[in-house]
């Protein structure tokens, strides 16, 4: 037995060192990587492993008339990596020849059936093997089963009896014991595969994770030729992609790496497989020079990966990575191009919301000045046509106040104004209206002069507005109007308070809800317009009790560095 073991152990490490080769074969690298494998791939491995078992009936070691072989090694293998379909067939083609050479051997029907049940039972662990962490140590009791179940078969079917036992006395235990190991190794060895290309991926993922991070102020801007180009730079900068192009869906917007001289911004698309990524919508590899650009005049790119930049589903350029040798595509440059192109699709799109989200807001603002003018203009015409008969002086200054509101209103075009601004424009606006309900109106103003803060327009007016109309108007006696503002560290707190007749609890929970069915539109308006432009915590906060008043509080962050110190929710 012990020149039997240690034969045995050199042939199981023939096996291994065959199986090291495989581990770094392209094609196998891929095959064996994949979670789905396609019937095709099943077909091709049922042979590769075939072949093994083949291989290892031919390297076995001679013992009284039979093989102390490892064929069962690669057949297991074959069957744990492809399932049911690998390990039967694979099974059948190590059996089927180790009976086509030796059709009346002392074990060959035993050996033949043996090889097939190793294979089925293998294919039939298939699903358990890619379950467990442990794959080796599965594989290595699977081994131990399926060759003990030779050693039965021997017995079972060889004759005479005694010879089997003899012979199983002899070759059973190096056997099962270096046959099962042999199968753990060609696992252990396999499975790094997937781990390894598993690590590549996670590290692609991390960098394209931090590509699509620093570009996104530039993509943010828009889809440009500005944006393209700045992204480009990152990509080769933190990659060993050799060239970066973007495009839309005309022209090259952008190129970086070798052969840059050759390119000009604005340059038309002259590539096939560029127009065909755009027309179809799916990514394209080409693997060959002669299928680079043809106005290209450096010969040293090889190959490329065009993959899809799209917005709202709908294709507006391609993200093209070049490389300098011919079929050097793999499987993780292609997840690396997708997930960049995922990414900054996504930052396109976000940044079409961001403008479309601006034009909302002014849109916002255009809706509430056409809903103050006509309004606020009438109830102003007819109280300073009350007073040219009366008091032509008085009527004078209320035109020249109403001038005022409506040249402020029409200049209301950016994005913020300083609060000072927006209290002249009350002021204008409480002095036409305090004519219209005389002493019943007192308004006070709480305003520091050196306060800094920037608000958008016509964010105080409505709620001043609505604290008269709805608030003083209805209260026989009239009342007043108190408008504040507190400087904190981090935000300006504006208060609105009138002591008019309050809102009623169910109009108060309801007042933001039923919109279109509500009178307090402007409340409504200003409530959206702070909670678009800062987040949800910056909406309105009402106070009231019905008969004694209400209270209206903004808040409105302060700017830091160029942008509002708006404090968002950790995700």
């Amino acid at each position: 037995m012990p020149k039997v073991f240690t034969d045995l152990i050199n042939r199981v490490g023939i096996i291994m060192i065959l199986a090291f080769i495989m581990s770094k074969i392209k094609l196998i690298k891929s095959l064996v990587a994949k979670k789905n494998i396609e019937t095709k791939d099943k077909l091709f491995l049922s042979i590769i492993f075939g072949i093994y078992g083949i291989i290892g009936t031919y390297i076995g070691i001679p013992v009284d008339g039979a093989l102390a072989n490892s064929r069962a090694i690669g057949v297991f293998v074959g069957g744990l990596l492809g399932g049911p379909l690998v390990g039967t067939l694979s099974g059948l083609i190590a059996g089927i020849h180790r009976w086509a050479i030796d059709i009346n051997g002392f074990t060959t029907t035993a050996c033949t059936i043996s090889t097939i049940l190793a294979g089925v039972l293998s294919g039939l662990l298939s699903k358990k093997h890619y379950k467990t962490n442990q794959k080796w140590l599965l594989a290595m009791l699977g081994g131990v089963l399926a060759e003990t179940i030779q050693m039965i078969l021997i017995l079972i079917f060889t004759k005479p009896f005694f010879e089997a036992l003899r012979l199983v006395k002899i070759i059973a235990v190096p056997v099962i014991l270096l046959n099962s190991i042999g199968i753990a190794v060609f696992i252990a060895i396999i499975d790094s595969i997937s781990k390894d290309q598993e690590r590549a991926a996670a590290y692609q993922a991390q960098i394209a994770l931090k590509i699509a991070n620093r570009s996104f102020p530039y993509f943010r801007k828009g889809f440009n030729g500005e944006s393209a180009l700045e992204a480009s730079k990152i990509i080769q900068e933190m990659t060993d992609i050799k060239a970066v192009a973007f495009t839309d869906k005309e022209k090259i917007l952008s190129y970086v790496g070798i052969g840059e001289e050759y390119y000009k911004e604005e340059d038309l698309i002259n590539n096939y497989l560029v127009e065909q990524v755009i027309e179809t919508g799916d990514y394209s590899i080409f693997n060959v020079s002669r299928e680079i650009d043809s106005n290209y005049v450096d010969s040293r790119l090889k190959s490329a990966i065009i993959v899809p930049l799209k917005e709202n589903n709908e294709t507006i350029g391609t993200l093209i990575l070049y490389k300098i040798k011919e079929n050097s595509i793999t499987q993780v440059d292609l997840e690396l191009a997708l997930g960049l192109g995922t990414l900054f699709s996504t930052q396109i799109t976000l940044s079409k919301l961001e403008h479309q989200a601006g034009l909302l807001a002014k849109a916002e603002l255009k809706a509430l000045q056409s809903q103050i003018n006509p309004h606020f203009l009438f109830n102003s015409i007819n109280t300073i046509a009350a007073c040219t008969r009366t008091e032509p002086e008085k009527a004078r200054e209320l035109l020249m106040h109403l001038g005022t509101c409506f040249r402020k209103n029409l200049q209301q075009n950016t994005d913020d104004v300083q609060l000072q601004e927006e209290i002249e424009y009350i002021k204008s606006y409480i002095e036409i209206e305090k004519t219209r309900f005389g002493a019943k109106l007192t308004v006070d103003f709480n305003i520091p002069e050196n306060i800094d803060c920037y608000l958008p327009p016509l964010m105080l007016q409505p709620i001043v507005e609505n604290a008269i109309n709805h608030g003083i108007f209805h209260k026989i006696e009239g009342g007043t109007v108190k408008i504040e503002a507190l400087s904190q560290q981090e935000e300006t707190i504006l208060i609105v308070e009138d002591d008019g007749i309050g809102i009623k609890d169910e109009l108060l929970q309801n007042l933001f809800i039923n919109e279109k069915k509500n009178d307090s539109i402007g409340l409504i308006n200003v409530n959206n317009r702070l909670k678009n432009k800062y987040g949800e915590q910056y909406g309105l906060e009402i106070n009231s009790e019905y008969g004694k008043g209400t209270t209206v509080i903004m808040k409105i962050p302060k700017l830091q560095g160029g942008d509002f110190n708006v404090k968002v929710p950790n995700c």
